[in-house]
């Protein structure tokens, strides 16, 4: 049966899985956002090639994580590291972001939506700390 958490628990496997393995396979249409933040953050010893395997190998990996509410913790912890590292072109890349005050390009639209998917992670960290409560109780 489909609950609500397991719709968010799908929902985010399927972004995170989905944009991680465009970076992987070199198709993200992120690629120039972030090949600008790396200039901008990474050190240049690592190759944006294997930067952007990293990345997405790193996405994927907290996509599957999401399916499995015994690792929530560990996935929310992830997913809050993720969110810094997506949220930082908002300011260390700016031109790439707004078009104008408070006017979003695509790209910073594309950041922005991940409001969304916090809204879906404190949801289920919610929801899960309900049953942990629940059963302590029995």
């Amino acid at each position: 049966m489909i609950t609500k958490q397991n719709f968010g628990r799908i929902a985010l496997f399927v972004i995170y899985a989905w944009f991680g393995i465009l970076k992987i396979v070199g198709q993200s249409p992120a690629t120039p956002m972030i090949t600008a933040l790396m200039a901008k953050t990474v050190p240049s010893f690592i190759s944006p090639h294997l930067f952007f395997i990293l990345l997405g190998s790193f996405e994927a990996l907290i996509g599957l994580m999401f399916m499995f509410p015994k690792i929530q913790k560990y996935t929310n912890i992830l997913f809050v590291l993720h969110m810094l590292m997506v949220w930082t072109p908002l300011i260390l890349t700016p031109t790439m972001v707004w078009s104008a005050w408070f006017v979003p390009t695509l790209e910073g639209q594309y950041i922005i939506k991940n409001l969304a998917l916090i809204a879906i992670v404190l949801n289920l960290k919610r929801e899960q700390s309900a049953i942990v409560a629940v059963q302590q109780q029995a």
